[in-house]
Order: C-alpha cells, then structure tokens, then sequence
C-alpha cells in the first residue's frame, strides 16, 4: 500500500503501509458449476460468521497472529482500501466501490469451497487470506488436482510501524502454517498473475515450484506448487 492510501484504512492505527499486492485474487465469480459438493479441507469453515476467530498463536518476530473470517460490516472498510490502493492491481477488484465489493464478498461467503480471511497483528489488521478448494475452481480444469491441495492468496495491506523489514515474508510464512494446521493441506496451490513477477519471485522465496503459465477465465497465470512441511 502506497503513502497515497494509509489515511484510508480505518482502524489501522498507526500501520506503515506495504506494497499490498501479494497475491493475484479475483474472487471466484467464475466459480466451476457441475462439480458435485464433497467434504473438502475446509468444509469446517463454510457458514461461520463473519468474525469468527478460526486461529490464534504467537508468531516468534511477528507477534499475535489472530486470524478470522472476514466480518463485512466491520472489515469492508479496511478491504476496500487496501484493494483500490496503488500497488494493488494484480488483485483485480481496484475498479470496484464499497457496495460492489461487499457484493463481491458475500457472494465468497456464500460458498462452501471458497473462503476469505482477515489476519491481524497485535490487533492491527495486517492481510487479506483466500483459501479454496481447487476443484471447486477454474483452476482445478488446468491441472491435476491431489489430494491435500489447497489454493490460497493472500493481500499484505499493512504492517506494524515497529516491525523490521521482512514482516511481510514472515507473514506469509506464518499465515500458510495457520491454514496447514487448520485444514490439514498438504500442498498450497497459486496462481499468481503470469506478469506478476514479484509475486513470483516472492512465491520461489517461500519454496514454491513453479509450474506452467496458463489460461483462467480472468487472467493467463503462472502456476505455484509449495509443499508444506510436516
């Protein structure tokens, strides 16, 4: 997140804008139709209210890392900043005002494969996580999907003014072991933007692999592949 928006984002304290764009995420108006309901890795989350805490633990260098299912009355605010602020584009929803993208939202919410997330730091909100079931997705009709697969993005909106560099990293870091443990994924699925490049160069930080370009209904994307550790 740039200069431009940190007055914009409400309740973010004193949180030193990003550069938000960790992730590629338009959310799923073209989710697959014809594919049957199954129990998947986070069929646990589906109709929690908004707020609801799934995660907390302290993170060694991050601090308490709370992390919730995205409440629209109280995070819209905070979300419509971080997707409209410069630096965002990749994630796709910049065009979109407050009520569209509540829209946007619920339409996530109403889903039982697809899921968004709000994290916070010490309280302060820090990230936007989506987690999906990719054979519930678009994305699941350009690659074999395993068992264990899970797909997940995530949009840095903020950090803590007294964090050192690198809090972003060991954010992402800390947020996919939260959804590993939660879901029990054996493999975290991306599919960044294929001119995202430093989404893709921070994707290969983290251990991914990267798999072939492809072609999604709203993008041509890069395919990630991040095993997670037992």
């Amino acid at each position: 997140m740039t200069a431009d928006a940190r007055s914009a984002v409400p309740d973010a304290g004193s949180a030193v804008p990003v550069a938000a764009d960790v992730g590629s995420a338009v959310p799923v108006a073209d989710v697959r139709s014809g594919v049957p309901a199954a129990r998947g890795l986070t069929a646990a989350w589906a109709g929690l209210r908004g707020g609801t805490v799934l995660d907390e633990r302290t993170v060694d260098g991050l601090g308490v890392l709370t992390t919730s299912v995205l409440d629209l009355d109280a995070d819209l605010a905070t979300l419509h900043a971080w997707v409209t602020a410069r630096g965002t584009g990749f994630w796709g929803l910049g065009h979109l005002t407050a009520d569209e993208l509540r829209e946007t939202y619920a339409f996530v919410a109403s889903l039982d494969h697809h899921h968004a997330l709000l994290a916070r730091v010490d309280g302060l909100p820090v990230a936007l996580v989506q987690a999906y079931e990719p054979a519930h997705d678009p994305v699941g009709d350009v690659y074999d999907v395993a068992p264990g697969d899970l797909g997940m993005h995530v949009l840095v909106g903020a950090r803590p003014p007294d964090r050192a560099r690198g809090f972003s990293q060991r954010l992402m870091v800390a947020l996919l072991r939260v959804v590993a443990d939660r879901t029990g994924a054996t493999r975290v699925v991306g599919e960044p933007d294929a001119g995202n490049a430093a989404m893709l160069r921070r994707a290969e930080l983290l251990g991914a692999v990267l798999g072939p370009e492809v072609d999604l209904p709203t993008k041509r994307a890069r395919l990630t592949f991040l095993d997670v550790p037992a």
